[in-house]
C-alpha cells in the first residue's frame, strides 16, 4: 500500500455508529436532568452509554456542546409532532395551522419528562452561560426563525397588527406557557390545551 492509499484509508476512518450516537445523547440527557451540568462529565457519560471516552470526544468538542444537542434531541422526541409542526407553514392559513397544532403541543407540554427538562435547562442560563449560549445559537434560534416567519405571515393575513414585534410576541407566549408549566399544580393535557387556546386567542392567533 503506498502512502497516498494509506492516507486515504485513514482519512475515511470508521463510519459513525448511529446506535452509539443515540446511546451517548440518551446518557448525556439522563445525567443532565438527574445531576445538572456540575454533576455530569464526559467520562461519566461514556461509562453510562457503554462507549469509550474517545468515542464521545470524536463526536463532540465539549460537554456543553454534547448536552446542548442532547437537550435538543430530547425536546424533539418528547414533543413529537409539536416540534415539527411549523414545517410547511405555507400550506394552511395561520389560524388553521395554530388550531391544528394545539392538541399535540398540549399533550407534549403535559409530559413530566419535558417539564423536568425545561426546568433544568432554564437553570443553566445563570450557572453555565456557555451552555446556554450554545443551545441558543444552534437550537433555539432556528426555531424562533421559523416562528418569526409564521408571525410575519400572520401580519400579511391581517390577523396581527403591523406594529407587532414578533420577537416580543414570542417571548410573551413562551413566558406565559413556561410560567404555567412550572407552577406547583402542573396542568394535564386537557388543561394545557385549554390554556394554550386562551393564550393564542388573547394574542389574535386563534379566533
Amino acid at each position: 500500500m503506498n502512502g497516498d492509499t494509506a492516507g486515504r484509508s485513514r482519512g475515511r476512518g470508521r463510519p459513525r455508529d448511529p446506535g452509539a450516537d443515540e446511546a451517548i445523547l440518551d446518557a448525556a440527557l439522563a445525567m443532565f436532568v438527574e445531576r445538572g451540568v456540575e454533576g455530569t462529565s464526559i467520562e461519566q457519560i461514556a461509562r453510562r452509554a457503554g462507549v469509550a471516552k474517545l468515542t464521545v470526544y470524536r463526536r463532540w468538542k465539549s460537554k456543553e456542546e454534547l448536552i446542548a444537542q442532547a437537550i435538543d434531541a430530547a425536546r424533539v422526541r418528547l414533543a413529537g409532532t409539536a416540534e415539527t409542526s411549523l414545517d410547511g407553514v405555507d400550506d394552511l392559513p395561520v389560524r388553521e395551522l395554530v388550531a391544528a397544532i394545539v392538541p399535540d403541543v398540549a399533550v407534549s407540554l403535559a409530559r413530566p419528562e419535558l417539564r423536568a427538562l425545561i426546568a433544568r435547562t432554564l437553570g443553566v442560563t445563570v450557572s453555565h452561560p456557555e451552555l446556554a449560549r450554545v443551545y441558543w445559537q444552534h437550537h433555539s434560534q432556528p426555531r424562533r426563525q421559523a416562528t418569526r416567519a409564521l408571525l410575519e405571515r400572520a401580519k400579511r393575513e391581517g390577523i396581527l397588527a403591523e406594529h407587532i414585534d414578533p420577537d416580543v410576541l414570542m417571548d410573551m407566549i413562551n413566558g406565559a406557557v413556561i410560567h404555567r408549566l412550572l407552577q406547583p399544580d402542573p396542568p394535564d393535557a386537557a388543561e394545557m390545551r385549554e390554556y394554550l387556546t386562551k393564550v393564542y386567542r388573547q394574542v389574535g392567533l386563534l379566533p
